[in-house]
């Protein structure tokens, strides 16, 4: 068996002549077929978790060795149930927490790669590898003194002091310079400084430059340093978990994680409830930025 492909060629005379071009099946395979195969594969592969967690999601057994049969039983029992907890709440609160970070990442990490890319100043390359040499270092390792400060700063400001969801989004915009100043600085190098020029002879300022310029043709990768910045702060669990500390402030990740951290009450069909709805904002961002993802990642590694 054969597959064939129709091209049409012009001859001398000017007549166009349509030629079908037969592609053996063993060359199909070679050149096509396998990478179907490995795509195929690839779906069975990331969708079989997302099916499991939906059929444990509408198991009313709340185990998962109940939900090892798929949907065998289906009941929305469990979404439910979240009505009578702070889970909308939380995720409330992940909204907030994540889209004002992210924001403030964006806004500083814009402003630091800007000030890298145009400006020559003493100390430059020492802050450059200053930033890097940061980010070695987790900012999990600094997670007792951030309890410390916190606790003495709360008696001066009680809403920078524990369990203030302000508080949380400063300790994250502490850590927002580094890599992401790095990735922005590297495509802040890919817009023409002769663009700079043009707009200071017009009697532009720096500010216009950076505000109605410059941030515009850098959108791309102002939109994969947000959607990372808000993944990570999203579902991070520790560092909320340590300054957040009256349930109603509690973010997504840790609320759910109450749910099944008893091994005895353990509910994971309501935590699996709870994650396929928590999935769904990121999942709605990702396909809302998905068109500046790839450029925005790559372009940045053209000119550094």
């Amino acid at each position: 068996m054969a597959t064939s492909d129709v091209t049409t060629v012009q001859t001398q005379t000017g007549e166009k002549v349509t030629v079908e071009n037969k592609i053996s099946r063993k060359r199909w395979f070679r050149e096509i077929g396998w990478r179907h195969i490995v795509g195929v594969l690839a779906v069975i592969y990331s969708a079989f978790p997302i099916i499991y967690i939906l059929s444990a999601s509408l198991n009313p057994t709340g185990t998962m060795t109940g939900s090892n049969k798929l949907f065998n039983e289906i009941t929305f029992e469990n979404f439910a149930k979240l009505n009578d907890t702070y889970f909308w709440q939380w995720v409330l609160n992940s909204l907030l927490i994540g889209g004002v970070t992210a924001i403030g990442t964006v806004l500083m990490g814009a402003a630091a790669a800007y000030a890298f890319s145009r400006f020559r100043f003493t100390g430059r390359r020492m802050g450059l590898m200053s930033l890097l040499v940061i980010q070695m270092f987790p900012q999990l390792l600094a997670f007792v003194a951030i309890f410390l400060l916190l606790l003495a700063l709360g008696d001066a400001v009680p809403v920078l002091g524990l369990n203030s969801r302000l508080a949380l989004i400063c300790v994250y915009l502490g850590g927002a310079l580094g890599v992401n100043t790095f990735l922005m600085y590297g495509f802040f190098n890919t817009i023409p400084a002769s663009l700079d020029e043009a707009a200071k002879i017009d009697g532009a300022s720096h500010a216009q430059i950076f505000w109605t310029i410059i941030l515009r043709l850098v959108a791309p990768i102002l939109a994969v340093v947000g959607l990372l910045s808000f993944i990570s702060t999203f579902s991070d669990f520790i560092l909320a978990r340590i300054l957040l500390q009256s349930e109603k402030n509690w973010t997504v990740a840790v609320g759910m994680y109450q749910w099944v951290s008893d091994r005895l009450d353990a509910n994971w069909g309501l935590f699996a409830a709870g994650a396929l709805i928590a999935a769904i904002p990121i999942l709605l961002l990702f396909l809302f930025l998905q068109k500046y993802i790839v450029s925005g990642l790559t372009a940045g590694s053209v000119k550094g």
